[in-house]
């Protein structure tokens, strides 16, 4: 497998708009256990509508990019963005309904194991890995093994919601390593547009066969859609695909688990749902496990970059 391309230094651009990400997404649960609609039909529209906002920006000044994705030199690259949004579906498609079936703090803390299943994509495409990410892992395996059968024994609905939410972090994982390499020639406004695009397309056909109501909400419903358009899905998603250009999904990865505390703060503070004392070992242990493999592999990746100091960084600008 090739090397990665070496990235620039993050700057103070990309520190605030990783901060203004998290922030941002960690509304995410709340908002969706919040709104009156299907989740489904919440997912759909806040990508359908997300798409409507940075469509006319990409069609206007990115037009040329777009003929190389799909006729030019950049169709692999475009390859990339619409799989993202295959991926990025599926996620929606998993994660989004178990935060009705358990709890705020369950759902994110276990969509939360991102970085695990990162870690173990980056070993099927050939890398390997350090001992402490395989045990972080084992850690984070046992914390949702107590986790999801804390709520099995609480209701067989909590559990369902608990095993799409570890769906919802396999698939995420899947998405944000496929963004990593689109964002290394593609700009943001073209990546993110594609990527909602095709999500909200597949979000659609799945609503349409499955039945789902995409209108008739109430006025609150609605406030929640597009709270979660502009906070979540343009401010969170989109802050996080604009990083990827400038840091590894690694970094991304760790930094989606601040996400699990401010969620749990967000349902306590506005939905009154504190987290079964049952779940709360497992949870710890969940985490604990995936800080592990965020730090291991941080460490193997400053290894690699002192050994890389040598090689002259690429002056060729990067995409917006």
């Amino acid at each position: 497998m090739p090397p990665e391309p070496r990235r620039p230094s993050p700057h103070l651009l990309t520190t605030g708009a990783l901060a203004l990400a998290v922030v941002a997404v960690s509304s995410s649960a709340p908002l969706i256990a919040f709104a009156a609609a299907p989740a489904l039909a919440v997912a759909f529209w806040r990508n359908l509508l997300s798409v409507t906002v940075l469509g006319p920006f990409t069609l206007a000044r990115r037009r040329a990019e777009l003929r190389s994705l799909v006729t030019g030199a950049g169709r692999r690259e475009g390859l990339f963005c619409v799989l993202s949004g295959v991926a990025l579906a599926a996620h929606f498609a998993t994660w989004m309904p178990s935060a009705k079936l358990t709890s705020v703090a369950a759902a994110t803390a276990l969509v939360a194991t991102q970085p695990v299943w990162q870690g173990l994509i980056a070993r099927t495409q050939g890398r390997r890995l350090p001992l402490g990410v395989w045990a972080g892992i084992g850690v984070a395996v046992v914390g949702a093994v107590l986790a999801t059968g804390a709520d099995f024994t609480v209701s067989g609905t909590a559990f369902a919601g608990d095993l799409l939410a570890i769906a919802g972090g396999i698939f995420v994982a899947v998405y944000t390593a496929l963004g990593e390499r689109a964002r290394v020639t593609v700009s943001t406004a073209t990546y993110t547009t594609i990527c909602y695009g095709v999500c909200a397309l597949i979000l659609l056909v799945v609503c349409l066969v499955a039945r789902v109501p995409l209108g008739g909400y109430d006025t609150g419903t609605w406030l929640a859609v597009l709270a979660l358009v502009g906070g979540a899905q343009l401010l969170g998603h989109s802050m996080f695909n604009y990083a990827l250009r400038r840091v590894s999904a690694t970094t991304v990865s760790v930094l989606i688990l601040l996400e699990a505390p401010g969620a749990a703060l967000l349902g306590w503070a506005w939905l009154g749902q504190l987290p079964d004392p049952m779940t709360l070992p497992g949870l710890a242990l969940l985490l604990a496990g995936v800080a592990v493999v965020v730090l291991s592999s941080a460490r193997t990746a400053r290894r690699a970059a002192r050994i890389a100091t040598a090689v002259p960084a690429d002056p060729t600008p990067l995409p917006d």
